[in-house]
């Protein structure tokens, strides 16, 4: 049986000055995720989200207990198109 893709994957884009400096520097956006979600769900559900191409995915558990997910796009997207269409910027 197939897993289905929880909407509630993504939570909100993180917005502070490390990662909207990310999205320059390395073509990288940063969200806040679900506690259990997977790095597999991530991708998943960012490439759909954005229809993107996701190159790499890194997981955080923060002090206040929020997962934050550091998501590099390849080379052929810019996370800055994104990060304007989430108004980040």
């Amino acid at each position: 049986m197939a897993k289905k893709v929880n909407e509630n994957i993504v939570e909100y884009p993180h917005l502070t000055e490390k990662s909207v400096g990310l999205v320059d520097e390395q073509n990288t956006l940063v969200f806040i995720v679900n506690l259990k979600a997977t790095k597999q769900q991530i991708k998943k559900t960012v490439e759909e989200m954005f229809n993107v191409k996701i190159q790499n995915i890194n997981t955080q558990i923060t002090r206040k207990g929020t997962k934050k997910a550091y998501v590099k796009l390849t080379a052929d997207y810019e996370a800055l198109d994104i990060a304007t269409k989430l108004g980040m910027l």
